[in-house]
């Protein structure tokens, strides 16, 4: 008689990384205080010749306000990111990340210097657009691709100019043209 073995299996490591490393950043905030998660794991206007505004370009997609919010965005990325990481590779989709951290960083610091910007929505945005993207043929559209831009960033766009909450509907558009474009550029490859 055979013996089956299950092992778990650490299967996407980019994507299991980036969950457990927020993880982190929302059980340090919580133990330690906001001011932990304000400072490192946030993104606002700063001066540049403080070395963590840098930091905070890239953490901020790390930081989430409460539980609800962290697994909010973690579930969709750990539905949408292992297959994403599977096609593309581990290496193409931490650049696909870090890429959409800075822009997204860098939009919130130049745009919106009296406001903070914390969680990875907008890295959730780029997989979603992303996966759209990963069953395009040549000279084709998918037309998932396309239902993905009018639902998804359509909605975004309508809900940043008629919402009043503390949702960056700008952000996810970023996460979603970053998507986009870091999905072409790798079909392209």
């Amino acid at each position: 008689m055979k013996r089956y073995v299950i092992k778990i299996q650490y299967n996407s490591p980019v994507v299991l990384t980036f969950a457990l490393l927020s993880f982190g950043a929302l059980a340090l905030g919580t133990v330690l205080g906001s001011e932990v998660t304000m400072r490192y794991f946030s993104v606002y206007r700063a001066p540049l010749g403080d070395p963590l505004t840098w930091l905070r370009f890239f953490t901020h997609v790390l930081g989430h306000v409460n539980y609800e919010h962290y697994i909010g965005n973690m579930l969709l990325i750990l539905v949408v990111g292992p297959p994403l990481e599977e096609k593309y590779g581990s290496r193409s989709l931490l650049l696909a990340i870090l890429i959409t951290a800075l822009i997204s960083g860098l939009v919130q610091f130049i745009f919106f210097p009296g406001t903070a910007l914390l969680g990875a929505s907008g890295i959730v945005f780029m997989m979603i657009v992303m996966s759209s993207l990963a069953g395009m043929k040549s000279r084709c559209i998918p037309l998932t691709l396309i239902f993905v831009v009018v639902f998804y960033l359509g909605g975004e766009i309508v809900a940043g100019l008629s919402a009043a909450d503390n949702v960056s509907q700008l952000t996810h558009i970023v996460g979603g043209v970053c998507g986009a474009v870091i999905g072409y550029i790798l079909y392209g490859k």
